[in-house]
């Protein structure tokens, strides 16, 4: 008797959360498409996500900024971020141009 009033309860409380409102197949529970609508009731888009940078790019501006400071420990900081890059070698000679 315990085991039928348990069942009836869980199943009952499935029907109730899984909110069994006439909606079309694919379409978005009531709630959610509310949260996810503005204050004109229309739907939000969706964040976009920007391109990501083109490396050399970067490691050219990070070279620029190097020199820009022109020390010591900004070109070793560079050389040891970027040991393959071929801006590492002008990096080296900078280097030698400062301990003269």
């Amino acid at each position: 008797m315990k085991l039928r009033l348990l069942s009836a309860g869980l199943l009952g409380a499935l029907v109730a959360t899984a909110g069994l409102d006439e909606r079309r197949l694919g379409e978005l529970p009531v709630m959610t498409s509310k949260a996810n609508a503005d204050d004109s009731g229309q739907p939000r888009r969706a964040p976009t996500v920007p391109l990501a940078r083109d490396p050399a790019v970067a490691v050219a501006e990070e070279y620029q900024e190097a020199r820009r400071k022109g020390t010591r420990e900004a070109f070793e900081l560079f050389i040891a971020r970027h040991p393959d890059d071929p801006l590492a070698e002008q990096a080296r000679a900078e280097l030698k141009r400062l301990s003269r």
